[in-house]
């Protein structure tokens, strides 16, 4: 199936307004985590996640009122959040301790504990501790798979591109407030891996169009091959990119931050693949012809043909005169 065809389309061209588009979005990211940090979820912060089903539902601000009157410490710092469909009435209230006396005492209406989840704060630190280290190493092993199977240039770009697109993600979950919890992080090292793998067509299309345009220039050749894989790029992230809005509307409050998690980082993988991993190679490498990347074999050339020998034929002797 081809949506493109023949397309010439310049994206080298634009790798430096969308580099510093990337710039902005992850300094703003960085300014508003350094500000209002990013909400961790139970498994990270350690406490108590209660879920209440009420038979009438209460506004999430008489859920907290209820608390600042009975709950020491109040209820402004605690997330009260509505749980679930709303048909179901229920509200997710998560603090340090338990909170249902303090309801009940809040008069909110009635209600029952359908879900309680404590979490340790030991516990919170180990989750903290593994969900990075799963992180560095899924990096890692990226960067040495790819300088193994391809150069050391295109793994730079490859780790660079999903590292940006990290930073980019996490951005976007402190703007809309997300909290970072185990389904998040499963959801970041899945856009790694999903964003790596379209790197990796582009860059394999490079490696072949190394050996085919060898006295073209290398921004030539990286243009070419990001046309040419232009069209699996847009059906493979498309197709996942529907999975995710699907999910993010008729999943539920749970996989809300999931989806949410994927959406954003399938738009930022295909954009960082496309721009910014290929970017990194063109910068690594300079302008040089393609005959400078020598890592493209040389063609194996023809043997001479010989040209057939004449016998020379012997003087015939001098007739005596």
């Amino acid at each position: 199936m081809h949506i493109f065809k023949n397309t010439t389309y310049d994206f080298l061209r634009w790798r430096w307004q969308a580099i510093g588009l990337s710039w902005v979005i992850i300094i703003a990211g960085a300014v508003m985590f350094a500000t209002r940090g990013i909400p961790l979820g139970i498994e990270f912060a350690g406490g108590t996640a209660v879920v209440a089903q009420f038979d009438q539902t209460p506004s999430v601000q008489q859920v907290r009122t209820a608390l600042d009157r009975h709950y020491p410490g109040g209820g402004q710092n605690t997330v009260v959040q509505l749980y679930g469909d709303s048909s179901l009435r229920q509200v997710m209230i998560r603090v340090a301790q338990q909170v249902e006396a303090a309801l009940r005492q809040g008069g909110v209406g009635n209600f029952k504990i359908v879900g309680t989840e404590i979490v340790g704060p030991a516990v919170g630190r180990e989750l903290r501790t593994k969900g990075l280290s799963a992180t560095v190493l899924s990096l890692a092993g990226i960067l040495l798979y790819i300088a193994f199977r391809f150069q050391l240039s295109f793994a730079v770009g490859a780790v660079v591109a999903s590292i940006h697109d990290l930073l980019i993600t996490l951005a976007f979950l402190t703007f809309f407030r997300y909290d970072m919890s185990l389904n998040v992080i499963a959801a970041i090292l899945t856009i790694t891996g999903f964003s790596t793998n379209d790197t990796i067509v582009i860059f394999d299309r490079i490696r072949e169009n190394l050996r085919s345009m060898r006295r073209d220039a290398l921004g030539q050749v990286i243009n070419v091959s990001v046309n040419q894989t232009l069209g699996r790029t847009v059906i493979t992230s498309g197709t996942a990119l529907l999975t995710a809005i699907a999910l993010f509307f008729f999943g539920g409050e749970v996989l809300h931050a999931f989806a949410f998690t994927m959406i954003v980082g399938i738009v930022t993988g295909t954009y960082s693949s496309v721009f910014i991993a290929a970017a990194i190679v063109s910068f690594w490498k300079g302008k040089a012809p393609t005959r400078a990347a020598a890592h493209a074999p040389a063609p194996a050339s023809a043997p001479a043909v010989q040209q057939p020998t004449r016998k020379s034929k012997p003087q015939r002797k001098a007739r005596a005169s």
